[in-house]
C-alpha cells in the first residue's frame, strides 16, 4: 500500500512517497510522477517514509529518464531509507538520479543553475 503526497510550492513539485511501492501499487506513483511532469517545474521526491519499493516502482522513475533529459525537468530524490538506498546502488540508479540527505540539500540542487 502505498500513499502520495503531492505539494506544489513556487516552481517545485514535490511528491512524499509514504509506505510501500509494489507492482499492483506502482500505477498510484506513475500516475503521481506523470502529474508531476505535466507541472513543468522541477520534481523532488521524498522517501523518508518509503518502507520498500519493488523493480516495477523502480521501473517508474527509469522509464521517464529519456523524457526528464528530454524536457530538462529537473528530478532529485532525499530521504532514502538505508534499505531503499542499498537497492538504488545495486542497480545503480544513485548514477543516474540526483539522490540527497536532506531536503535543504536536495532544494539546493534544484536550484542549481
Amino acid at each position: 500500500m502505498v500513499e502520495i503526497i503531492e505539494n506544489e510550492e513556487g516552481d517545485i513539485f514535490e511528491l512524499e512517497v509514504i509506505g510501500e511501492v509494489d507492482a499492483s501499487s506502482s500505477i498510484n506513483l506513475d500516475n503521481a510522477l506523470v502529474k508531476a511532469m505535466e507541472s513543468d517545474k522541477s520534481i523532488l521526491i521524498n522517501l523518508q517514509q518509503l518502507q520498500y519499493i519493488s523493480s516495477a516502482g523502480l521501473g517508474v522513475f527509469i522509464s521517464y529518464l529519456e523524457e526528464l533529459k528530454t524536457k530538462q525537468t529537473k528530478l532529485v530524490f532525499y530521504g532514502l531509507t538505508e534499505t531503499v538506498s542499498q537497492v538504488f546502488e545495486i542497480l545503480g540508479l544513485h548514477e543516474l538520479f540526483e539522490i540527497c540527505d536532506s531536503k535543504e540539500s536536495a532544494t539546493a540542487k534544484l536550484n542549481e543553475a
